[in-house]
């Protein structure tokens, strides 16, 4: 409706240049034609355009600036409200939470490595007034505000810092943007690092690096597993040389685990007492 009424004088006009190039006296035709107008049907019209000038509806989720005469009084909605026409002029505010992407920066960080990082930035407006009266554009300004606090966020941080803590990175982007767009009247509500791309040549070191670590704690598996069970042993040794019918037990038991294999193994028991006789009583406790 509002474009119509903006081209209404227009219509007129070239209404009123084609009748005189016709030759009608348009003075005479607005008078005749206003004697056979009815004042009711007149006021009728005027009222209505009136009412389509107006009468403004805005939804839940946006807001009304006011400005009457330049002035800005405040912000209506939602639902429905009156303005004077002519006199105020509307700028409407969506309040509902953007999500912005922040472009790919070239960042070097604080341990000199060259890396690409994005984010995404959630805000919203709390405060219609600010956000129109106290910066141009808001949503450019908040993006470039992303920009520059992305930068120096993650140039001041170390490469391990960037990839590993990136709640605590998030969290002091989230405050420094806050704290920039305040006087807006915009509230950030949280800041994502999306991605993190690393180069070629780096991701290969990185790699090498991650497999040495895993090459050295192997190693210092296998080493603590010897030891734990060399001390296991000699734990062993020290119980059979004290308890001679312990080792008589533990050779019964492996003669019976040899025998329930599935095999043609022949075993030949030799009683213990033979070997004393050949080693001595001593060295044979002190094999046991």
């Amino acid at each position: 409706m509002r474009p119509i009424l903006d081209l209404l004088p227009f219509f007129l006009f070239i209404t009123i240049v084609l009748v005189s190039i016709l030759g009608v006296d348009v003075i005479k035709l607005i008078g005749g034609m206003a004697m056979g107008i009815s004042p009711i049907l007149v006021l009728l019209v005027l009222l209505i355009v009136f009412l389509a000038a107006a009468v403004k509806i805005v939804p839940e989720y946006q807001r009304a600036v006011i400005f009457r005469l330049g002035r800005a009084i405040g912000a209506k909605g939602p639902g429905l409200f009156i303005l004077i026409p002519i006199i105020d002029k509307m700028v409407k505010v969506d309040l509902r939470t953007v999500t912005l992407d922040v472009p790919t920066q070239d960042i070097i960080t604080r341990d000199n490595v060259s890396v690409s990082v994005d984010a995404v930035v959630y805000f919203r407006v709390v405060e219609p007034v600010k956000a129109i009266v106290q910066v141009e554009n808001y949503l450019y300004a908040t993006s470039q505000i992303a920009q520059t606090t992305l930068r120096s966020v993650c140039g001041a941080a170390e490469l391990d810092e960037l990839l590993s803590e990136r709640e605590k990175l998030n969290m002091q982007l989230q405050e420094i943007i806050d704290k920039q767009t305040d006087p807006w009247g915009v509230k950030v509500v949280a800041v994502e690092l999306k991605r993190i791309d690393l180069t070629e040549e780096l991701r290969r070191a990185m790699a090498r690096q991650a497999e040495a670590e895993r090459e050295r704690r192997a190693k210092i598996i296998t080493a603590e597993a010897e030891y734990q069970a060399a001390q296991k042993l000699a734990e062993a040794a020290q119980i059979l040389a004290t308890q001679p019918i312990a080792l008589q037990l533990r050779y019964l038991e492996t003669i019976q685990s040899v025998s329930n294999k599935p095999g043609n193994t022949v075993l030949i028991p030799i009683p213990t007492e033979f070997l004393k006789v050949f080693l001595g009583e001593g060295k044979v406790q002190g094999q046991g």
